[in-house]
């Protein structure tokens, strides 16, 4: 046994030793660059060999003292009529007409083109190599100058981008209508809009070997839980993979129940989305590439709460909220218990129910378990292909597959009417909390297999297992479940219904700091004047 153990240490010793050893060669090494602009010059070259959008100009820059110089920039992701006129004029003609060209010389020329010549906002000094590439890479404009080893990284980025327009997956009524774009900068300046606070931080990082995605990470200070901020910059740091394409990827590196199919990581496009959740005490992550945010910690009650129920009188919010909740245990349970009531409890249904029920199953040749699969896996299909195809085609394709394909196996006898109600009023009922949609679906055929081996005894005994497995998730050490479990009295009064907003005087306990609970005085309660004119 001590022989195996043995074993075992040194398989893992070395296991961790390599891991290391590799994670350690896959850091970028300090390489300085050199004061020779040719030795430079063919580094950049051997870098960019082969690659057609990279653009490279030589130039001398004719003062007193003339110095060499080139530029080197990507084709597509600067605006070139900037670097003509805020970056090549400046050096190759307005040099010569400043009084900067009699101090000109091989000493203070760069400072010289730093400090009086250059006119961009944004001019950066590098040393490294590998740094300068990574912001030629980002879209930045590069100069180098002969006799220094010090790059000039001139922020000229300028390549096209999609405006800003609704959103398809958040949509509302009454409300904001812009969503965040594929363009990280234009995102953060949505947020930056909505929260004119200087508290308001965002920090950037790159994950992604090859890919070198920029993400934020966004947060109010004084608000958002530093242990929260640390555990997602911890969580972040870690990952090192080659590519993160989406937010979808960092979700998934992030999470902390991977092997649950119950989300703990919140996604949305909407600005003020965003913002709210970031007022409660919330961090964001947003990707360069995708207009998806990420928000976390993230709790079940999400997915029954709405922007516009807080733009709307509480009244009939309030009663939207419970329609949530109703429709989610339809889109969960309605197929399941039609098939429990009709192969094991008949007795629990009205007799005059009952018969039209057989008389419309009379002549199918499937049990009413495998209906309900056959029709869900049906529905599955056709809502892929109505997403996957062409908005028209797809479109047409929903509506021939319900009517037609519906309607010509009912008048075949391969499915009953009823069934086909059931299914429709469940499609209709899932996509009411369309957050959790792929959530539902999956508990939806798991419950449908226990009802028919279990009848309501099996959906019981799903249900109690689903509950569990809900009680123990956490999202960045937050219950899944608060407030309800644990049950928080504060925070209840924001789960089934919707209090007015001067009620809403806290934070939710268990997400925002400790020491900055309170978002709004207590007392701000409308009143009408106390002299009314008669």
């Amino acid at each position: 046994m001590l022989k195996w153990l043995r074993k075992l240490n040194r398989y893992f010793t070395s296991s961790n030793l390599k891991q290391k050893s590799n994670h350690s060669t896959s850091e970028k090494t300090e390489t300085p660059l050199s004061s020779n602009i040719e030795e430079n010059l063919l580094k950049i070259k051997d870098t960019f060999s082969n690659a057609s959008d990279i653009v490279i100009r030589e130039f001398e820059i004719s003062t007193r003292v003339p110095i060499k110089a080139f530029i080197v920039y990507i084709d597509g992701l600067v605006d070139k009529d900037f670097v003509q006129m805020n970056l090549m004029k400046p050096l190759m003609i307005d040099i010569n007409l400043s009084k900067a060209d009699d101090e000109f010389d091989h000493k203070n020329a760069l400072n010289i083109i730093y400090q009086r010549i250059l006119t961009l906002s944004e001019v950066k000094k590098v040393k490294d190599f590998h740094e300068t590439l990574d912001y030629i890479l980002s879209g930045d404009t590069a100069l180098f100058l002969d006799g220094f080893s010090t790059a000039l990284i001139a922020s000229l980025r300028g390549w096209e981008s999609r405006n800003i327009t609704p959103p398809d997956t958040d949509v509302v009524v009454r409300g904001p209508r812009e969503g965040f774009t594929e363009t990280l900068r234009i995102s953060t300046s949505q947020l930056r809009r909505k929260i004119k606070n200087p508290n308001l931080k965002f920090e950037k990082m790159k994950i992604g070997k090859q890919t070198q995605t920029d993400v934020v990470i966004a947060y109010i200070k004084g608000i958002a839980d530093e242990k929260i901020v640390e555990e997602v910059k911890r969580r972040l740091s870690k990952i090192d993979t080659d590519a993160i394409l989406e937010s979808g990827y960092i979700e998934q590196y992030i999470e902390d129940s991977p092997l649950s199919f119950l989300p703990t990581v919140g996604n949305s496009e909407k600005p003020d989305i965003v913002a709210a959740k970031m007022l409660e005490g919330r961090v964001a992550i947003l990707t360069d590439g995708t207009p998806f945010a990420l928000t976390v910690p993230y709790l079940f009650i999400e997915a029954f709460q709405s922007s516009e129920d807080y733009y709307s009188r509480p009244f009939y919010a309030s009663i939207l909220r419970l329609l949530r909740f109703v429709a989610y245990f339809i889109s969960v349970f309605s197929p399941a218990l039609y098939v429990a009531l009709t192969t094991y409890h008949q007795e629990m249904l009205p007799p005059a129910m009952l018969i039209s029920i057989a008389a419309a199953r009379e002549g199918t040749p499937f049990p009413a378990s495998v209906e309900a699969l056959m029709m869900g896996i049906i529905y599955e299909i056709l809502k892929e292909a109505g997403v996957r195809l062409p908005r028209p085609v797809g479109q047409a394709v929903s509506i021939v597959g319900a009517l037609v394909i519906g309607e010509a196996a009912v008048s075949a006898s391969l499915i009953g009417a009823p069934m086909v109600i059931v299914v429709s009023l469940t499609a209709i009922a899932s996509y009411v909390v369309a957050s959790i949609n792929d959530t539902v679906s999956i508990m939806r055929f798991v419950y449908v297999l226990l009802a028919a081996f279990l009848g309501l005894f099996g959906i019981m005994i799903g249900a109690a297992v689903f509950l569990t497995h809900m009680v123990s998730l956490k999202s960045f050490g937050v219950p899944y479940l608060s407030p309800i479990a644990p049950i928080v009295t504060e925070d209840l009064k924001d789960v089934f219904f919707r209090p007015p907003l001067w009620k809403m005087d806290k934070r939710p306990q268990l997400i925002a700091k400790e020491e900055n609970m309170v978002r709004q005085k207590p007392d701000l309660m409308p009143n009408p004047p106390k002299n009314d004119r008669k």
